[in-house]
């Protein structure tokens, strides 16, 4: 038609109701309720077996070092040979005392000295058995760091020694940028995404820290997540905090915002008699995620939004689709 020749080209698409969901995009890592460092019951000492190798899974109870335990055996043995003689002289006391022969001094004295050889024996073999050392949980055996011939003491179990993970009861931790105090709560759902094995779970909020952390300016949460044998302890996550929720609500292409002198506006196509034609339309806008533009107000269900074509028209100015072509 004549009224079609100085039109300009645009594409539309009509303005509806949806829901508009706003996250917070942060990143975390998966870590686990248990963690545990194996150490010596005692002082430690040279390991002379290792019975777990890296990736292992081990049981509460299970034995993971031989420590070298030969001068405390060569103690017991010594004692064992004491122990012995002070039995046979008691033996030979209480025989005689039975028949009135000798002092009750010297058979209480016999007696003690047994006994006290006893208790020394008790701990000797107490000390022995800390030769063994056995995990404390059931879990897997993560890292194993630790030789035949070195050293194993309590001071360097974490950095020289066997890590044990728990990963039925793993968690994700994330640090939040403090602004988001009042909007990330206990309860709040998340969806976590694991991009090294491709998957996504969802998860609400467990644990909100209450202070601030004055270096990163940001307070943690944690998050439950399932076990799964396809997660492992430090593994980065992809983590989305759903902070804000709209129902019934217009959303627009962030692109397709302008600005002018009076505001924010976006151009929609009118039917005006027989002809298609461009008008300003003002808005009120909240909140943005990703390309999705949240519209408080100045926008209607049924309007016709143009979505390309819009930059440089004019407020009435013609407009063709082409469909009308």
């Amino acid at each position: 038609s004549a009224a079609s020749v100085n039109a300009k080209l645009v594409q539309i698409a009509p303005v509806d109701l949806g829901t508009f969901t706003h996250y917070i995009d942060l990143q975390g890592k998966v870590d686990a309720e248990n963690i545990a460092y194996v150490t010596p019951r005692g002082a430690g000492g040279q390991v002379k077996a290792v019975y777990v190798k890296q990736g292992d899974a081990v049981k509460t109870g299970q034995l993971l070092l031989k420590l070298d335990n030969e001068i405390v055996r060569q103690q017991i043995d010594q004692l064992n040979v004491q122990l012995n003689l002070a039995q046979t002289l008691y033996d030979r006391r209480k025989n005689l005392w039975d028949k009135q022969i000798g002092t009750e001094v010297e058979l209480l004295q016999a007696k003690s000295n047994v006994d006290n050889l006893k208790k020394q024996l008790a701990l000797l073999n107490e000390q022995s058995g800390m030769s063994n050392v056995y995990a404390e949980i059931s879990g897997v055996a993560d890292m194993v760091n630790i030789k035949v011939g070195e050293y194993f003491t309590p001071q360097s179990a974490s950095t020289m020694g066997i890590r044990i993970v728990n990963t039925n009861n793993l968690k994700l931790t994330v640090q939040v940028p403090e602004n988001y105090l009042h909007k990330v709560e206990k309860g709040s759902e998340i969806l976590i995404t694991l991009p090294d094995i491709n998957k996504t779970v969802k998860s609400t909020i467990s644990v909100k820290g209450n202070t601030i952390d004055p270096s990163s300016r940001s307070f943690y949460i944690e998050a439950k997540i399932p076990a799964s044998k396809d997660f492992r302890p430090n593994q980065i996550a992809l983590v989305k905090i759903q902070d804000y929720e709209a129902n019934n609500t217009i959303t627009i292409p962030m692109n397709t915002l302008q600005n002018d002198q009076q505001g924010k506006y976006v151009m929609v196509a009118v039917k005006e008699k027989d002809r298609l034609v461009a008008r300003k339309r003002q808005l009120s806008i909240g909140q943005l995620y990703g390309n999705e533009l949240e519209v408080k107000s100045g926008l209607e269900k049924g309007d016709t939004l143009i979505t390309e074509g819009f930059q440089g028209l004019y407020d009435g100015q013609p407009v063709v689709t082409s469909e009308n072509i």
